[in-house]
């Protein structure tokens, strides 16, 4: 079972349909970059407007899905060429740029939030990160494969997988180094550019193809619009995926996955279009922001199960997670969280102290405001304190009958095989669920 089948197996029926709604927004608000990504690359590319870029984002990726049948790993195998091309990029870039390693290496490891805005852009980074979606979409992914069912196997799996997800997250994490290093350098140099200074006063995803001009030259923006494309593609994918399972999970309802793109993707145009249409570039780029942010505020709610769940006794039988490691993740969720209730409270009252309105409208305001704060602390608190009543862990054989029967049966029965439910809501390949190991 995966994490949206345990918490429907857990929760009772309102509390499961909340955390559905939270996690099918979560999944709208992690397309909405996708979206502008993509119309900025678009508008780089042939001088698009970036709304029209916005509705033409409505078809790009019905394209790329109905491409996946003519091979889904030469396709996932370009666009991830195209993003490591990019990241070499930067990362040459930092020669050029020479960032101050010291500077750098405490920036990794002393928190700041300096200036105004600070802690905003913090959150939004810690949401477009670590998309509480993807908690779902990695649990379902893993059954799509054949496990030995032992003791041993299970712990190898674990393991393996635990690799396969610190080398992209160590990936992912090397790339933005280079990125907030090279932006931090070139904008801070002495001989910018006019131009350049005016494109670092207000930095945004359509303007930072010029931080590689060092490397690529006057090819620089082309590359990086390319690049650009080809990840909001790949990222609109994992989201369609996560959609799928999130679905089946709480609902045990199934969509087409072209159905399932159109109605996410229809959902994310609308608000991207009209923040194009009356803000622009620099609009759709605090869009990008917001849209993290919201990422950030809503991934407790995928998180608490998931930590709760992995460090349960009768959820995962002896696989459950260490003391010392439910302790680290657990100190390292309540940071994520302490930081959104944080944020939360400053911000509105910030705006209630400098807002320009009636008492009464400022007193209305903040009973309102206060308690949406208020909701959103208790549903958090649900969520931890609640215990975890039913039973779900894996059995692995472990005596003589059990293997006997098991034989018995068959020598495919010894395999946890592929959830044939699993591989068959991922998106069209030419091979059949057999094939897939």
């Amino acid at each position: 079972m995966h994490l949206a089948e345990h918490c429907k197996a857990e929760y009772s029926r309102v509390p499961n349909f909340i955390l559905w709604v939270i996690a099918e927004i979560a999944i709208v608000a992690c397309d909405i970059p996708e979206v502008i990504g993509t119309a900025f690359a678009l508008n780089m590319l042939f001088n698009i407007p970036v709304w029209v870029g916005v509705l033409l984002t409505g078809f790009s990726t019905l394209i790329l899905l109905a491409l996946q049948q003519y091979g889904v790993r030469k396709l996932e195998f370009f666009i991830a060429f195209l993003v490591f091309t990019i990241a070499g990029c930067f990362m040459a870039e930092l020669g050029y740029a020479k960032p101050v390693a010291k500077e750098v290496v405490a920036g990794l490891f002393v928190p700041k939030l300096q200036g105004h805005g600070a802690t905003g852009l913090a959150i939004s980074l810690l949401g477009a990160m670590v998309m509480p979606h993807n908690l779902f979409l990695h649990s379902a992914l893993v059954l799509s494969r054949k496990i030995p069912r032992s003791v041993r196997g299970i712990k190898e799996a674990c393991r393996f997988y635990m690799i396969e997800s610190a080398f992209a997250l160590t990936v992912a994490f090397l790339i933005n180094i280079s990125v907030i290093s090279v932006s931090g350098a070139v904008c801070n140099s002495s001989n910018l550019s006019v131009e350049d200074q005016n494109s670092c006063q207000d930095l945004d995803l359509n303007k930072a193809s010029f931080l590689l001009r060092n490397v690529l030259g006057k090819w620089s923006s082309k590359l990086f619009a390319i690049a650009l494309l080809a990840s909001g593609q790949s990222s609109t994918i994992t989201g369609t995926y996560a959609g799928q399972y999130v679905m089946q999970g709480f609902l045990d309802l199934r969509l087409k996955s072209w159905i399932r793109n159109l109605l996410t993707r229809c959902l994310a145009i609308v608000p991207s279009l009209i923040v194009a249409l009356i803000g622009g570039s620099a609009g759709a780029g605090e869009l990008i922001i917001i849209a993290s942010m919201i990422l950030s505020f809503e991934l407790p709610f995928a998180l608490i199960p998931l930590l709760k769940f992995t460090s349960s006794k009768i959820k995962m039988g002896e696989h459950v997670n260490s003391i010392s490691i439910s302790a680290v993740t657990w100190i390292i969720g309540s940071l994520i969280m302490g930081i959104n209730i944080y944020y939360l409270l400053t911000s509105f009252v910030k705006l209630l102290l400098h807002v320009h309105l009636k008492i009464v409208t400022k007193v209305f305001l903040g009973i309102l405001g206060f308690s949406g704060v208020a909701l959103y602390m208790g549903g958090i608190a649900y969520l931890v304190f609640r215990k975890n009543k039913k039973t779900t862990h894996i059995l692995a054989f472990r005596t003589l009958e059990e293997q006997q029967v098991a034989n018995e049966q068959g020598d495919i029965s010894i395999y946890s095989l592929p959830r044939e439910d699993i591989v068959s809501m991922q998106l069209p390949q030419k091979r059949s669920p057999a094939e897939i190991d």
